[in-house]
C-alpha cells in the first residue's frame, strides 16, 4: 500500500465521521457559503510571476517543514510579497494542517485561496466553500472521470474554480473537460516522491490552451520557473521553499524580486 492509498483510505473514514457530526445544511448556512469567490485563474495570468505560495506544517515526504507558523501572519506576508495566491493544506494526520487554517487564512488576505485537500466526496467541495476556499485540488490519482466530472461540475455550481491535478499522460488525457480551470502538474513521483522538472516539460504539449497550466513541485530556485516558462507555465506552487523559513512571507517577497529581476 502506498502513502497516497493510506491517505485516501484515512481519509474515507475522516469523511464519514465528518458527515455524521456536521449536515451539509449547516455548512450552507456558514458565512462564508454565499461570499462571492475570487478567480485564482485570472490572477495568475494577469500576473508577471504566477506565484501560488503554500501553507503547510509537514508532509509525509519531509515530515516537519514549520512547526510554528501562524496561518494569519503567513497569509498576510504572502499577500504583501505579491502572490498570486495561497494553498491551503487542510488534511490533518498527513500535513498538521487544518479548516481552521483556511478561516485565518480567509480572515486576513483577499487572495484566491486553494484549498488543498484529497476530495472524495461532494461533502468537501461544501466545505470548502463554507470556510472560504476560492478553488478546490482534484487529484486525478485517487479520482475516476467520472468522479472528476461530478466533483468539478458542483464546485463550478458553488463559484468555486478547479484546479486538476495529474503526474502522468495517462491521468492527464482521461481528465480533461470544460469543467476544469487549470491543469497542474506534480514534478513529484507520488510512489518514490523523487521530483523532477521533466514532468511538465513532457506533459506541457500535451495540456490545451483552454487551461491555465501550472507546475507544482521542485520549484525551489528562480531558474527552475524561468526554465519551465517557455513550455506554457503561468502558475508555479510553491510549498516548502517558503515554509522552511523563519518568515514565509518575506522569502516569498525576496523570491518574487528576484524572478523579476
Amino acid at each position: 500500500m502506498t502513502i497516497l492509498d493510506r491517505i485516501i483510505k484515512d481519509k474515507q473514514l475522516e469523511v464519514a465521521l465528518k458527515k455524521q457530526l456536521i449536515p451539509i445544511k449547516q455548512l450552507e448556512q456558514s458565512v462564508l457559503f454565499n461570499r462571492g469567490t475570487i478567480s485564482l485563474r485570472k490572477k495568475i495570468t494577469q500576473s508577471a510571476t504566477g506565484i501560488i505560495a503554500e501553507f503547510k506544517r509537514r508532509s509525509p515526504s519531509r515530515d516537519v517543514i514549520n512547526n510554528n507558523p501562524n496561518v494569519f501572519e503567513v497569509a498576510k506576508g504572502y499577500e504583501d510579497a505579491g502572490v498570486s495566491g495561497m494553498s491551503v493544506l487542510t488534511d490533518g494526520k498527513y500535513f498538521g494542517g487544518s479548516l481552521d487554517d483556511l478561516l485565518l487564512a480567509r480572515a486576513n488576505c483577499d487572495l484566491p485561496l486553494l484549498r488543498k485537500e484529497f476530495v472524495i466526496d461532494n461533502y468537501q467541495i461544501i466545505e470548502a466553500k463554507a470556510h472560504g476556499a476560492d478553488l478546490i485540488l482534484l487529484i486525478a490519482a485517487v479520482l475516476s472521470k467520472e468522479e472528476i466530472a461530478q466533483f468539478s461540475a458542483l464546485a463550478k455550481s458553488l463559484e468555486l474554480e478547479v484546479l486538476l491535478e495529474v503526474h502522468n499522460l495517462e491521468e492527464l488525457q482521461k481528465s480533461i473537460m470544460p469543467s476544469l480551470d487549470m491543469i497542474g502538474v506534480n514534478n513529484r513521483n507520488l510512489k518514490t516522491f523523487e521530483v523532477s522538472l521533466e514532468t511538465s516539460k513532457q506533459l506541457s504539449l500535451e495540456i490545451p490552451d483552454d487551461f491555465v497550466k501550472v507546475s507544482e513541485s521542485g520549484m525551489s530556485t528562480v531558474e527552475a520557473i524561468k526554465e519551465l516558462k517557455p513550455y506554457g507555465y503561468q502558475g508555479f506552487l510553491i510549498g516548502e521553499n517558503f515554509m522552511k523559513t523563519e518568515n514565509p512571507g518575506e522569502s516569498a517577497a525576496t523570491f518574487i524580486k528576484n524572478l523579476k529581476s
